[in-house]
């Protein structure tokens, strides 16, 4: 894996579904195409043509695991997609997304984005009560309750999950003739609906309108497939499509419930040109880019930012404070998340081997770089040398957030709270350790200012330590392996076991 992935952080997962369009399957691809940025690890498709599920999935990008042949063994008019960063449980085919059971209550296919904080413990409640889990990752938590014949329809069933798993979750499930979207009561994680006009009108859902229904993390996936946005799913709802079209149904309607979008989605994870409760992601990165340059204003002659998720805030840091914008470090978009690491053969490679400096645009000037965040500063510290061999005059590092001092318990893959730079070092410490002249965060104040909406609507416990949804221990994505280790007896021990039992 590439050195400098593991100093920022992870994506978690893309998820997208659609109901009611003959090309289903080949509409997911798009869609995944979209949300690749959600996910790099593997990628799925699950289509049903109203009788039977079919999946097809495999390691690494959606472009590398499909072709027009395998899109074209998926038919049916509903389908779902998952492209997977490992949150929790390893990056394996057994893990990859969707996962598929044929039950009682019929096929069902999942996809999930984020991280359940409780799995430990309710995946031991279920191997205690007999069930088999076939993968290590918490989104088969879900698939074992919702098989289970508790309740009497699919949704009744959902909502009596919902109140069992705690953390975050956005959902996409499919049955034979149905797809359900679901967010978790505090809407950690996105999700949105929209449409897509449907020429053909054999459609199932003809008869209320001639509509294909479509579910996505982001909306830049509906773009690209050219749907309209009608709106973001609401935290705690649960959407159900189906041949009676569109119905919402929410179990914490009319209760007092707090919420907690991640905000990051903001400031790093969403694609520039995604929105999100009708702002703009590259907007509110702009302004977050303004609120640094009045909160740190310095004297300068060049902004640049750090490629990509620094682009924007950099703009709005030069926009505000009159100094010049320039690219001075060129991005190679053609580095994987995988490649040959000589180590010693070229110092910094995992650094440089991404982004490259044009010297003379820096050469004897003074530069402000703008990135999104500090994690381990490794990173930032190789590329601020970067500069300074270069021949830059004076180097003043800019954070468009505030110091990331808490590890994220929701679907982040940040790093313990000893490995994070400023949970353990004063800022004063952070910017001699970077050789930085100066370095300036954005306050929690002024990032929340920046996306127009209120502190309530957001989770920031990787700033603040304040946790909105409880858990029960600090999350270790390799918990399931943990587990299953522990769990793991010789058969002679539990045959012995159950001898015992029956001469008693």
């Amino acid at each position: 894996m590439n050195p400098e992935e593991n100093t920022r952080p992870r994506h978690y997962c893309g998820l997208f579904g659609i109901y009611g369009h003959p090309n289903a399957a080949e509409l997911t691809y798009y869609g995944l195409y979209a949300l690749q940025h959600r996910g790099q690890e593997s990628a799925g498709i699950t289509a049903s043509d109203g009788v039977d599920l079919r999946t097809y999935k495999g390691m690494g990008l959606v472009g590398q695991v499909f072709d027009k042949n395998i899109l074209r063994s998926l038919p049916g008019r509903l389908a779902i997609g998952h492209v997977r960063y490992s949150t929790t449980g390893s990056t394996n085919l057994k893990n990859a997304q969707p996962l598929v059971v044929d039950c009682a209550r019929g096929q069902i296919a999942i996809g999930h984005n984020g991280n359940l904080t409780n799995a430990a413990r309710l995946r031991s409640e279920l191997e205690d009560r007999g069930s088999i889990f076939q993968t290590t990752v918490d989104s088969e938590i879900i698939l074992h309750l919702l098989a289970r014949p508790d309740e009497e329809d699919r949704v009744h069933s959902l909502e009596a999950v919902m109140r069992k798993i705690q953390g975050a979750y956005s959902l996409v499930i499919m049955g034979e003739d149905e797809l359900i979207g679901v967010r978790d009561p505090f809407g950690f994680r996105p999700l949105v609906l929209g449409r897509l006009p449907v020429t053909d009108h054999q459609s199932p859902i003809t008869k209320h309108q001639s509509y294909a229904y479509v579910l996505a993390s982001e909306t830049c996936a509906l773009d690209l497939i050219q749907a309209e946005y009608v709106r973001d799913v609401a935290p705690g709802e649960i959407v159900v499509i189906d041949p009676n079209g569109v119905r919402s149904v929410n179990p914490w309607a009319g209760t007092q419930q707090s919420h907690a979008f991640c905000i990051f989605e903001f400031i790093y994870f969403a694609r520039p040109d995604s929105d999100f409760y009708n702002k703009n992601v590259a907007a509110v990165r702009i302004n977050l880019g303004r609120q640094l340059a009045r909160e740190h204003s310095v004297k300068a002659d060049l902004v640049i930012p750090v490629p990509d998720s620094g682009n924007w805030a950099a703009m709005g840091f030069a926009e505000e404070s009159g100094i010049p914008f320039g690219n001075a470090f060129v991005r190679n978009h053609y580095v994987g998340r995988t490649f040959l690491q000589p180590s010693q053969l070229i110092r910094d490679f995992g650094v440089r081997v991404k982004l490259n400096l044009i010297k003379e645009m820096v050469a004897g000037k003074r530069v402000v770089v703008v990135d999104d965040s500090i994690v381990r500063g490794t990173t930032a510290r190789a590329r601020l040398t970067t500069l300074r061999e270069a021949g830059a005059k004076e180097v003043h590092m800019r954070v468009s957030c505030p110091p990331h001092k808490w590890p994220c318990a929701y679907g982040i893959d940040f790093p313990t709270r000893k490995e994070l730079m400023a949970a353990n070092n004063a800022e004063e410490q952070i910017r001699d350790f970077l050789g930085a002249d100066s370095l300036g965060y954005l306050s929690l104040e002024s990032m929340i200012a920046a996306t127009g909406l209120p502190a309530s609507e957001f989770c920031a416990a990787c700033y603040t330590g304040n946790y909105p949804s409880p858990f029960e221990s600090e999350h270790d994505k390799f918990v399931m392996e943990q587990h299953r280790t522990r769990s793991r007896r010789p058969v002679s021990e539990l045959v012995r076991d159950d001898a015992q039992q029956k001469f008693l």
